[in-house]
């Protein structure tokens, strides 16, 4: 769950629709309608959170403050089992995009290398993603040279679910949002810019007594669609 504030309200966007809107900015990546593996990155991108959707729709809960924790708040061992459950959903049907997402969870918790709490999460998910190739038949530096596609999509989407305002890096672009409008240098768009659009359930901002309460109240929040761009910047 992604948990955005908002002048008194509180918004909720699952991981899944956060994907959602990272797959639709991807189809406008420079080099991205050349690839022969389109499909497959395309898919990757779009369910690479996959494994937080029940989490998502349970909420982790923290009962000493009353409220949800986001994907980046929640206890370790939630981060190290939602990733199995997303490679697995595609491993049989496709395997090359599986392991593209398998390469974005060794990737995004990269810093967590060398902590023995991880030790057993990199070795499952590198033999995964071995096995994944395998079946595929593409090398792993050619998922190398893909991946990027998927990281910096997610980045790009996250930035604008978050509002973060900070520049982020990742390979080589600095990405940051401002005013609903998300900025990439350099650019990995085809054009100036295009749109971002994003579900989310609003909440008010305030203390819930349980997990059950604040579960019951977000099957029930009124939806409202984000809006904003992506687009080209310039280093000058």
């Amino acid at each position: 769950m992604i948990i955005r504030p908002r002048a008194g309200a509180l918004l909720f966007i699952t991981q899944p629709d956060h994907a959602a809107a990272a797959a639709d900015l991807v189809l406008q990546f420079d080099g991205f309608a050349a690839n022969l593996r389109k499909s497959d990155i395309h898919l990757a991108v779009r369910e690479h959170d996959a494994g937080w959707q029940e989490l998502d729709e349970e909420v982790v809960f923290d009962e000493a403050s009353g409220a949800g924790l986001d994907f980046m708040g929640v206890p370790e061992p939630f981060k190290r089992t939602v990733w199995p459950v997303a490679i697995d959903a595609l491993a049989d049907r496709a395997p090359y995009a599986a392991a593209l997402i398998a390469e974005h969870a060794l990737f995004v918790y990269s810093a967590n290398v060398g902590n023995p709490g991880w030790a057993e999460f990199f070795k499952e998910i590198e033999e995964r993603r071995t096995r994944l190739l395998a079946r595929s038949g593409v090398p792993l530096d050619t998922l190398k040279a893909d991946y990027p596609f998927l990281g910096i999509a997610d980045l790009v989407s996250l930035s604008f679910c978050h509002l973060w305002t900070e520049p982020k890096e990742r390979f080589g672009r600095s990405v940051r949002c401002e005013d609903g409008a998300v900025t990439i240098i350099p650019s990995v768009l085809t054009t100036a810019a295009v749109p971002v659009r994003v579900r989310a359930r609003v909440l008010p901002d305030r203390r819930f007594d349980s997990r059950e309460e604040l579960r019951d109240r977000l099957a029930r929040a009124p939806v409202e669609f984000l809006t904003g761009i992506a687009r080209a910047g310039s280093a000058a």
